[in-house]
């Protein structure tokens, strides 16, 4: 018998937990599910099943064979597509989702510098909370999270921490400054993201400024950066960048912090079971470009001291 149908046969079985429902299930009479459930029993020369008259339940190593089909299962069905498409003709896609802050640019260079032509590169601007959704929905083959982040039934690539500065209108008696600290900004309001966008990095930022002397007078939340642009402008409060912000307007200016202060760490990650067979590049190809600030040079150092990205391998 075919081993892949002998797996779908078992896969039935332990989710139902019920021969005569997982016959049901599976279009078969309940007597020939059970002797291919005995035959894959002999095979494997383990009891998958502990089983009387009443109730099914799996044994331990009834539930190890469950996470290893559900995964062989998985990843057969995905390769039988891909070759599917691959004989028609048609080119794959695989569905990245990308946090809104992340410069233009960048997006441009990565989709530049991912040069298959047998993959398409569909990106979506999402919040972390969005793509964890859509990673868990399979609804996106990856997404580019930022830290720390619930990253269960997920695999992570390498990630890159960015150092973060204070965004403030030029105009300010800190402007003059060549460098801040997080206590310097006691009594200021602060823009910042929504939570909901990425809890972990939200509760972190906030946590971080706490334990280093500044407690916002007020927040304000914004997720567009011509937003947080005009809250600065408008005396709100100031806010964390890496410094592209205070690229686009002049009458903003970007101080670094003491290094190590504040970082915004994000990497790509994939689901753990049958993955794209292209996420593994494109991780690497992201913190590339990431990495290398997209295809734009310094900025101009009187503004936004520039800082190198460091990059970190395993979870956050």
């Amino acid at each position: 018998m075919d081993p892949l149908r002998q797996l779908r046969y078992f896969v039935a079985v332990a989710e139902e937990l019920h021969f005569g429902h997982a016959a049901i299930r599976l279009g078969i009479a309940q007597p020939p599910l059970s002797q291919r459930i005995r035959k894959l029993e002999d095979d494997l020369g383990a009891k998958l099943f502990e089983r009387d008259s009443r109730h099914v339940e799996l044994t331990e190593a009834g539930q190890i064979l469950l996470a290893e089909s559900r995964d062989l299962l998985a990843r057969w069905d995905r390769t039988k597509t891909l070759v599917a498409k691959t004989h028609r003709g048609e080119v794959d896609a695989l569905r990245v989702g990308v946090p809104p802050e992340l410069a233009g640019r960048v997006l441009a260079a990565i989709l530049t510098a991912f040069d298959r032509t047998d993959v398409r590169l569909d990106l979506q601007e999402l919040s972390t909370a969005e793509q964890v959704r859509l990673l868990a929905d399979r609804q996106l083959d990856a997404g580019l999270l930022q830290h720390p982040v619930d990253v269960i039934g997920l695999e992570l690539g390498p990630a890159v921490d960015t150092p973060l500065g204070v965004v403030l209108p030029r105009d300010s008696p800190l402007a003059r400054r060549s460098g801040l600290t997080l206590a310097d900004l006691a009594g200021l309001g602060l823009v910042i993201f929504p939570r909901a966008a990425a809890p972990g990095h939200y509760d972190a930022t906030l946590r971080t400024c706490w334990e280093h002397g500044f407690r916002p007078s007020s927040v304000y939340h914004a997720r567009n950066p011509e937003f947080v642009l005009g809250m600065v402008l408008s005396g709100h409060g100031v806010a964390f960048d890496q410094g592209m912000v205070a690229q686009k307007e002049p009458r903003v200016v970007w101080r670094p912090l003491p290094e190590g202060t504040l970082n915004r760490r994000m990497s790509l990650a994939w689901p753990a079971t049958a993955p794209h067979p292209a996420v593994r590049e494109l991780a690497e190809l992201v913190v590339r470009v990431v990495r290398g600030d997209g295809v734009s040079g310094p900025a101009p150092a009187q503004d936004t001291a520039q800082r190198p990205w460091n990059v970190v391998y395993g979870h956050s």
